[in-house]
């Protein structure tokens, strides 16, 4: 597009913004680009007023849409008709509201887990609406989907150009850690922290035998950024490392154990649920499009997220 680009960033101040934010930071900003992220202080999206206040501000040419209600299995277990209203209601403002702020491009973030629980692997693109999403966490996953029905009829009316991505599971600097609430990994840093503070044995929920792939955050970023800048369809793209990369809970916790220098005992609770046996995705589009991209090695991400956590251990939301 011609003349500057104002990239608003919704949800700029959790875990995959602060990523953006980063890298943004660190050279991929170009001549010409502005980027304002926006933290649930700067409005509350769920208003279809604060969000035409806050675009009627910024008048943003370009949106990342981050901001959503997100939790961990447990959370979701809990709390279904919120994550389905709360999501909806965001999604539908952001989208509208971009759309008649004549916005050129969003790019918004679905979740592997919006996918059908019974399904082929290794999961793509095609497959988002093939069948009903797990029962732990129908209300988000349906909500998420509903993005992708609104960018398909936004193109078919208007000729939008609004896409979306799908990360699997993503972790890094800036995550929630809470233990309760929070996703795998972060929680397990959390408790790996305690448990080696107090010099108790570490208790992992599950089996630890559940495969998932995990993507670094600055990598994430990284993808992004190309997404906004690069990437031409309303059809979803997957991002993420290989099918080949899969790993287990188990060997996710050995990365964290050893990330924190963690030497206790380590304990499954079995009595405790696994969620989704697998839910192993394709990256083949992705690679199709960047064939040389590089993602960061897992343990040397982990230990850049355990790292992180213990220097920033006061202000980490938990």
């Amino acid at each position: 597009m011609d003349g500057p680009m104002r990239v608003l960033v919704t949800g700029g101040s959790g875990l995959v913004g602060r990523a953006i934010e980063q890298v943004v930071k660190e050279g991929e900003r170009r001549e010409g680009e502005e980027w304002i992220f926006l933290s649930s202080k700067d409005a509350n999206l769920m208003s279809a007023e604060e969000t035409r206040s806050v675009f009627q501000k910024h008048r943003p040419t370009h949106v990342i849409h981050l901001a959503a209600m997100v939790g961990g299995l447990y959370k979701n277990m809990r709390q279904n008709l919120d994550f389905w209203r709360n999501n909806v209601f965001v999604n539908d403002n952001v989208l509208q509201t971009a759309h008649e702020f004549g916005v050129v491009k969003v790019v918004s973030c679905l979740s592997t887990c919006i996918f059908p629980d019974k399904t082929a692997y290794p999961i793509d693109e095609t497959m988002i609406h093939n069948g009903p999403p797990h029962e732990s966490n129908f209300g988000y996953a349906y909500a998420k989907r509903m993005i992708d029905v609104h960018n398909r009829s936004c193109f078919e009316k208007y000729g939008r150009r609004y896409t979306a991505v799908i990360p699997t599971n993503v972790f890094g600097p800036h995550d929630n850690f809470n233990i309760e609430d929070g996703h795998v990994l972060p929680g397990l840093i959390h408790k790996t922290y305690m448990a080696k503070k107090e010099g108790k044995a570490l208790q992992v929920w599950g089996s630890g035998r559940p495969l998932r792939q995990f993507i670094y955050s600055l990598d994430l970023a990284r993808l992004f950024l190309w997404v906004l800048r690069d990437y031409d369809e309303v059809e979803p793209i997957i991002l993420s490392v290989g099918e080949e990369d899969e790993l287990s809970i188990k060997d996710a916790a050995n990365a964290v154990v050893e990330g924190m220098g963690f030497k206790g005992d380590v304990i499954y609770d079995t009595s405790k649920a696994d969620g989704q046996f697998k839910k192993t995705a394709s990256n083949a589009k992705l690679r199709k499009y960047l064939p040389d991209f590089k993602f960061t090695p897992f343990k040397a991400a982990m230990k850049e997220t355990c790292d992180w956590f213990v220097a920033n251990y006061d202000i980490a939301r938990k």
